[in-house]
């Protein structure tokens, strides 16, 4: 492993945050990248908890309400109805386009990301495992099959009309704040055998699929270090890839806001905006 007694150097030299964290990608030229909600609040898509990395709302259905009440499901998929266009018309901010610039320098080895909105992908980045799943798939959960988001949300407005035109604000993952009776709402089963849809996303209280989390893992074996952006690491399914990089001596660095489940390991913190910081520590990388 690459030493970093010349970044503990340039820390008492005063340097500033994003030469630190370039100097950091340059001596540990296979990154591994762990994003999350704070990578995507800039193209609009709110995230679930504040600088203290608690909630700032009700925290979101389970899986086991999902599958298990229909009153819950209906609700679901009502207020994803009006909340959806937000993910489908989101587009890539500077932290996604300069991830992306990351890893055509050759700096990214694997980015793993906690967001469900495929922005990554839009911007460029090409070695993207989407951790929790992606919002613009819907699986059945008897026939295993995958639709297209697009198709279904085709399918619902069809059949609910009166909802396509309800007043909601936009809330996290695709979600929206919407108070009305949804005994009403027809949510529609899948057209191949009448199973049960839900997004192709892992709920809370599911768990990542075992190959996805292998594959991570192995990233993060080949890996030099790992840079966090925009996670408060709360959520374990990615605060266990810092403890796994903390056991094996690998350092890490962070670009978040506010307090963080890791922050005991971190190597380097910046408490800075993400997008700034990163499209700096491109420029500096990119010369």
């Amino acid at each position: 492993m690459t030493s970093h007694l010349s970044i503990e150097r340039m820390h008492s030299e005063v340097m500033p945050p994003s030469q630190l964290l370039a100097a950091f990608v340059r001596e540990h030229p296979r990154v591994f990248v762990l994003t999350g909600a704070g990578v995507s609040t800039a193209s609009g898509i709110p995230g679930y908890r504040d600088a203290g990395g608690n909630w700032q709302r009700k925290p979101p259905v389970t899986h086991q309400e999902f599958t298990g009440n229909e009153a819950m499901r209906k609700r679901y998929w009502a207020r994803s109805l009006l909340g959806w266009p937000m993910i489908a018309n989101a587009t890539p901010n500077p932290a996604h386009e300069a991830l992306a610039r990351l890893e055509r320098l050759g700096h990214v080895g694997q980015l793993i990301t906690q967001n469900v909105d495929g922005l990554h992908q839009r911007a460029g980045s090409e070695s993207v495992i989407d951790l929790h799943g992606r919002l613009d798939q819907v699986v059945c959960l008897d026939c295993s099959a995958i639709h297209p988001r697009s198709s279904i949300q085709a399918s619902m407005l069809n059949a609910n009309p009166g909802f396509a035109t309800g007043a909601a604000t936009v809330a996290p993952d695709g979600d929206a704040d919407l108070q009305t009776d949804f005994d009403a709402f027809n949510a529609r089963d899948c057209a191949l055998c009448g199973g049960m849809l839900k997004p192709d996303v892992v709920f809370f209280g599911a768990s990542v699929p075992r190959p996805r989390v292998e594959a991570a893992f192995e990233a993060l074996e080949e890996a030099d270090a790992v840079l966090v952006v925009g996670s408060s690491l709360m959520a374990y399914s990615g605060y266990r890839f810092c403890e796994r990089a903390h056991a094996a001596g690998k350092l890490i660095a962070a670009i978040n806001h506010g307090r963080m489940r890791a922050d005991a390991l971190l190597h380097l913190k910046i408490d800075a905006d993400c997008g700034a910081e990163l499209t700096a520590i491109v420029g500096q990388l990119a010369h």
